[in-house]
């Protein structure tokens, strides 16, 4: 069997700031739900000070958006990585990865093409969920954002909500199915 290439210290730094930006935001934007009525918190489920980042809803919102500024920009890093490097040719799902679904029997292989897919539908994931932070955050600054779901707060906030679930449901996928294409040595040269 072949053996992996050891990732680029780009895609481990990227990794990284990926996995501190999201725990970040999702505490975060935890302390937002549970600080502001807006959302549901004070009267609605409180979530346990252990899992709170900011100690209030401004508090709260500052980590999130530093956190979303962090994210962000490492997409964009990581965005324009894999096209100046030409990695978006084995990172997105293509149409053999379709044929290989519907008629390959070789695990690996399946794994591998499941993987491109997961990739390819969560860039718009992120995207709706940015901009919909962005357009709840500073609706009159960015209206266009507004515009684009309608012109409705509450799209706005059902939509950025929805991708919370989307994003965690999507890491473990993620995770397991570099472990089955790349074993353990693959999520070891992410990291490490």
């Amino acid at each position: 069997m072949k053996t992996l290439p050891p990732q680029s210290i780009v895609i481990k730094l990227l990794h990284w700031v990926n996995l501190a930006s999201v725990a970040i935001m999702l505490l975060s934007g935890l302390q937002i739900y549970d600080a502001n009525p807006v959302f549901g918190g004070r009267s609605g489920i409180h979530i346990p000070p252990a899992l709170l980042l900011g100690g209030w809803l401004a508090g709260g919102r500052d980590w999130h958006f530093a956190a979303m500024t962090l994210f962000s920009l490492n997409l964009l890093a990581y965005g324009i990585y894999i096209l100046l490097s030409k990695r978006w040719k084995i990172r997105f799902v293509s149409g053999k990865d379709l044929q290989a679904i519907a008629q390959s029997k070789n695990p690996q292989r399946l794994a591998y093409s499941w993987h491109r897919i997961a990739y390819s539908v969560i860039v718009p994931v992120l995207l709706i969920a940015i901009l919909s932070g962005i357009g709840m955050y500073k609706s009159a600054q960015f209206d266009w954002i507004v515009k684009l779901f309608g012109d409705d707060w509450q799209a706005l906030r059902i939509a950025h909500f929805m991708t919370v679930p989307i994003v965690l449901i999507f890491i473990p996928i993620h995770v397991l199915l570099a472990l089955r294409v790349g074993k353990q040595k693959l999520i070891e040269s992410m990291f490490w």
